[in-house]
């Protein structure tokens, strides 16, 4: 016990470890222009999604990206084994578990802004030092789907494959051809899509998965189209960027300069209202 407890290797000190990393909190890349670049530290926040019918009321709030942990895992690793799960959680705080790195692909140097259709990786250390896991998918097969939903499954591994490349897609299809090639705007609704399999990162917010720390919503790889042929909500995500003006803070939590409305049509309202 007494060697155990000098080397780390108690269950408790494992399970604390694990815990610690993963809910440090982290702070946010702030951008200057507007714009997400290559090196920057954000979240991806799936927005929330009111309009579908399907939905119970309590899963209609914002969710963001996350690493899932398994209790087996918990109790047996030092740090985080691949193949890794990724769920959906509620808590929108920037910690090690739920931000991620955009990483270059062709060799753009950090800083330089992402545009639509450009590949680029998502890399999370999840809290760890000198780990890196990517965001990862793959076709689906006999052995290798999502659990509940059984389409195409994501996941997080530690191999540099075509795999882990994706590209941010402009929202409305019938300007798309427009903005490729222009930069991404941070903060924005935007479709992530895989290259490799051409779907796109989807929560249904109707399946859900275990993990140590209770249900959390199933992500996957999956393109849901209306009857016009455009992306649903459920494809619909936001590059969370950090707020300049708090330090732990996110520009999803920023207030709104003006929260009751136009305060200058606000203003003019009050003057005419003045007259007889």
């Amino acid at each position: 016990f007494m060697h155990k407890r000098e080397r780390g290797e108690l269950l408790i000190q494992k399970i604390n470890k694990l815990q610690d990393n993963l809910f440090k909190k982290i702070q946010l890349s702030v951008s200057k222009d507007g714009f997400l670049h290559f090196g920057d530290t954000v979240m991806l926040l799936h927005p929330e999604n009111k309009s579908s019918v399907e939905n119970r009321p309590g899963a209609c709030g914002r969710l963001t990206l996350a690493i899932n942990l398994d209790e087996l895992s918990v109790y047996s690793a030092k740090s985080l084994e691949v193949p890794r799960g990724i769920s959906a959680i509620e808590s929108a705080d920037p910690v090690g578990r739920n931000t991620f790195c955009i990483l270059s692909v062709d060799g753009s140097a950090e800083g330089e802004p992402i545009r639509f259709g450009q590949k680029f990786r998502l890399g999370t250390t999840g809290g760890f030092s000198g780990q890196m896991l990517y965001l990862a998918s793959d076709h689906k097969s006999f052995i290798r789907f999502a659990k509940k939903s059984r389409l195409q499954q994501v996941f997080l591994t530690e191999n540099l494959s075509y795999l882990t490349c994706w590209q941010a897609t402009f929202l409305d299809p019938q300007l798309r051809l427009e903005h490729e090639g222009f930069p991404v705007p941070a903060n924005s609704k935007v479709i992530i899509t895989h290259c490799h399999t051409n779907r796109s990162l989807a929560v249904p917010r109707k399946f859900w998965t275990w993990s140590y720390f209770g249900k959390e919503y199933e992500v996957i790889c999956h393109t849901y189209l209306d009857s016009h042929r455009v992306e649903e909500d459920k494809n619909y995500w936001i590059i969370v960027t950090g707020n300049p003006g708090d330090e732990n803070g996110t520009m999803i939590d920023r207030p709104s300069p003006h929260p009751g409305g136009n305060r200058k049509n606000e203003v003019l309202e009050q003057e005419l209202g003045t007259f007889p």
